[in-house]
Order: structure tokens, then C-alpha cells, then sequence
């Protein structure tokens, strides 16, 4: 045991890095742990581990009595057959090992020195990455368990979890992978990189990346809102007037913005011109529709937009996806109204009525109708074409409910 420990010891310090002494120590409160009960009954039971030569050995410290002793005790007499000069009262070092200590403390050490081995990994994977959270990291994919993505970083392991996951996408164990490194976290037992690839400043991220504007400080990002997997919309502004910031994100020909698109799977990409006038930003916010006005409201913080009936179409959007991210880029609430039509109606109104249609039109609650709608599935038609375990994996709906429905439709 001796020998086998001494070369483990020698090749950790040696490879991993990890001190002889610390992990020595390690071991030595291992072993003390595991065996106490079977060396020996005294309460102060020490396992010490020569550096030098790997032998172990276990040691108690007892009292000199005379007779009748405790577990924390030792006669005279026998005190005397290894310290001659011992007297009554002193307190002596006596050695307990015991004769299958090898074996007991072989099957100990292997365990703590992969103990000892993970803490120092860990350590090493945080003052690897702990400088790199919100940078993007690329790695390649070692497999999928249950919706996450495992993800090796050659010197770490990480994890994207089914919400960070960019909708639709599928990956394969060897694909490489770029994501947003979100967090570090050392004191679990399992991957410690937490990464996205849903979360907008992936997107920023990838702008910084391709832009060379952006990384010198021409350009910056004022907002970003996004649906991964469908649509973002970044806002921008120069800090140099003769520099275009859309047209600096754009590249030529669209070679930057496109080399974005294709890592981001063909997600729609909004390039909005910044404006500190809430007016103008709104209308820019909400291109491709046209604006005919907005009327500001600071006290509700909402904007009422006012478009043709011809635009109101285009301001909504698919599935409202276009004024949806706009309220949540410009981060005001918005109401669209028709130029020709006097009643106002919210957002909230709207997808109320459409809930309800929803609900009677696919023979579902209310509630669920709601859900569906918030989702961007507001008609039959688009139930339809939605794939049926995207429905029911929509958070606050009756999967039970919305199978029968579609088992409904069907016939």
C-alpha cells in the first residue's frame, strides 16, 4: 500500500498540480473518518501519513493511570513496555494500527483522492472561466440528457438547459457549439458551465463579435428584445456622426448581420436606428409598418400608434410578433389605432378577444385559449401547423385538454 500510495501522491503533484501536503491531509481525515470505530475506542485518534515513504499509521493519545482504565486510558504498566520513564498522569502518543489497516485505508484513499482530485478541477474550472461570464465560449457537444445539452469546453464540462436552447434547433454529441456563458458554479456535482444560446445577450455578444464598430465604442447597443429561434430586434446608436450605425451592423451586402442569422439558425434580425425622442424610437421600433402618429401618455407610460388600416396589419405582425417585441425593446406599453376608427383597444384587449374566440373556435377553456394566444398561436389555422408537442409543452396549459381538442379537430 505503502509503495502504490507514494507513486499516486507523486503523480498528482506532479500532473494536477495539488500539494503532497494538501493532499495528504485530505486523505489522513478520510481514513480518520472511515475506520475510527474499528481502530480504537479513544476519543483523540489521529491517522498520520509519511510524505516521504506513503505509510500509514494510527496513533491515540491516552492518560497514564494506574488501574482500571477508560477508553481513554492506558495502565502504567503497559505504558512502561514502550515508554520506560512514563509516570502516572502523563500523557502518551500510542500507536493502534491495526493489521488490515492497508486494506481499509487503500479503499478509503481511492475515494478521497477522487474527492480531493474534483475540488481541485473545480477550482481550477472557476479561475479557468470566472472572467469569461457573459462572453461566448465554444465547445462541442458530448451528449443530450433529458432536454439539456452537455457540452465539453476541453477543460470543463457545461450544461444548456431545455430553456436555454434556441427553439427548434437540434444538436447532435460532436457538433461544436458557440454560447453565452452565464454562469460558473463550482459547488455542484455536475457540469459547472452554465450556458444559453436563448438568452438576448447571446445576440448582443455575436454583434460585438462580428462588428467591429461595436468593439471599438463607435456603435453601441441600446436595447435588445428577442423570441429565440424567431425574431430579435437591437437598437443602435453612432457615437462618431459620420459613422451609420444600421449600416455598420448590416456590413456589406449584409455580410455581417448574415454571418449572425446563420449562427442564430435563420432567426429574424431587426436592426432599429436608437432614438431618444420615445416618439421616433416607437415608429422606428416598429418597422416595417408605417406610423402616422403616436401620442405619448407618461403618466400610463403607454404610446398610442396610429396607422391605416392597411399598416395596422403590419404593426401587429404574425402572431403580433412585431409590436410584442417592440413594447418590450422601447420597454413601454403600446396601443394600436387604426387612423379611420375611433375606439381604442390595448393589446391586452385584443389578445383577450382573440382568447375567446380561440377558446369557442377549438373547444377549449378560456384560460388555455389564453396561453395558446400569448404563445402566438391565436387561429385554428395556425393550431394547425404548430407542432403538437410545442403545444403541449406550453407552461399553464391541460395537455389533456388541448389532446382532446386537437383529437376533436381532426375528425
Amino acid at each position: 500500500m505503502a509503495n502504490e500510495l507514494l507513486t499516486i501522491l507523486e503523480y498528482i503533484e506532479r500532473e494536477r498540480g495539488i500539494s503532497r501536503e494538501s493532499i495528504t491531509g485530505a486523505l489522513e481525515k478520510a481514513i480518520k473518518n472511515a475506520s475510527h470505530k474499528s481502530i480504537h475506542p479513544a476519543s483523540n485518534l489521529d491517522v498520520v501519513i509519511d510524505p516521504a515513504t506513503g505509510s500509514i499509521k494510527a496513533y491515540v493519545t491516552l492518560e497514564v493511570v494506574e488501574e482500571n482504565p477508560n477508553n481513554d486510558q492506558l495502565v502504567i504498566d503497559r505504558a512502561r513496555e514502550r515508554y520506560p520513564e512514563v509516570q502516572l498522569g502523563d500523557v502518551v502518543k500510542w500507536e493502534v494500527t491495526p493489521r488490515n489497516f492497508g486494506r481499509i485505508a487503500a479503499q478509503t484513499a481511492r475515494q478521497a483522492i477522487i474527492n480531493e482530485l474534483r475540488k481541485a478541477e473545480k477550482a481550477t474550472v472557476n479561475d479557468e472561466f470566472a472572467e469569461r461570464v457573459g462572453q461566448i465560449i465554444t465547445g462541442t457537444v458530448r451528449r443530450v440528457d433529458n432536454g439539456n445539452i452537455i457540452i465539453d469546453f476541453q477543460k470543463a464540462e457545461g450544461i444548456m438547459a431545455g430553456r436555454d436552447r434556441i427553439h427548434d434547433e437540434e444538436y447532435y454529441p460532436g457538433d461544436h457549439i458557440n454560447a453565452l456563458l452565464v454562469k460558473v458554479d463550482s459547488n455542484t456535482s455536475g457540469p459547472s458551465l452554465i450556458v444559453s444560446r436563448s438568452n438576448p445577450e447571446f445576440v448582443a455578444k455575436l454583434f460585438e463579435r462580428e462588428v467591429s464598430e461595436i468593439r471599438d465604442g463607435l456603435v453601441k447597443i441600446m436595447g435588445i428584445a428577442r423570441e429565440p429561434g424567431r425574431r430579435t430586434k437591437i437598437a443602435v446608436m453612432s457615437t462618431d456622426s459620420r459613422v451609420d450605425p444600421v449600416g455598420a451592423c448590416v456590413g456589406v451586402r449584409g455580410s455581417r448581420v448574415r454571418r449572425i442569422t446563420d449562427e442564430l439558425e435563420n432567426e429574424r434580425i431587426d436592426i432599429i436606428p436608437y432614438d431618444a425622442d420615445i416618439k421616433k424610437y416607437a415608429a422606428n421600433a416598429l418597422l416595417p409598418a408605417k406610423v402616422k402618429e403616436v401620442l405619448v401618455n407618461e403618466e400610463k407610460h403607454e404610446l398610442t400608434v396610429i396607422v391605416t388600416d392597411e399598416q395596422s396589419r403590419v404593426a401587429f405582425g404574425r402572431k403580433a410578433q412585431n409590436i410584442r417585441l417592440t413594447a418590450k425593446l422601447i420597454n413601454w406599453n403600446i396601443t394600436i389605432r387604426n387612423e379611420e376608427s375611433e375606439p381604442q383597444i390595448t393589446l391586452e384587449e385584443k389578445m383577450a378577444q382573440a382568447a375567446e374566440k380561440l377558446a369557442a373556435d377549438f373547444n377549449v377553456s378560456v384560460e388555455t385559449a389564453r396561453v395558446l394566444v400569448s404563445n402566438g398561436y391565436v387561429t385554428i389555422d395556425g393550431i394547425k401547423a404548430a407542432d403538437e408537442s410545442a403545444l403541449l409543452e406550453l407552461d399553464g396549459v391541460d395537455a389533456e385538454e388541448i389532446s382532446e381538442a386537437l383529437r376533436e379537430l381532426e375528425k
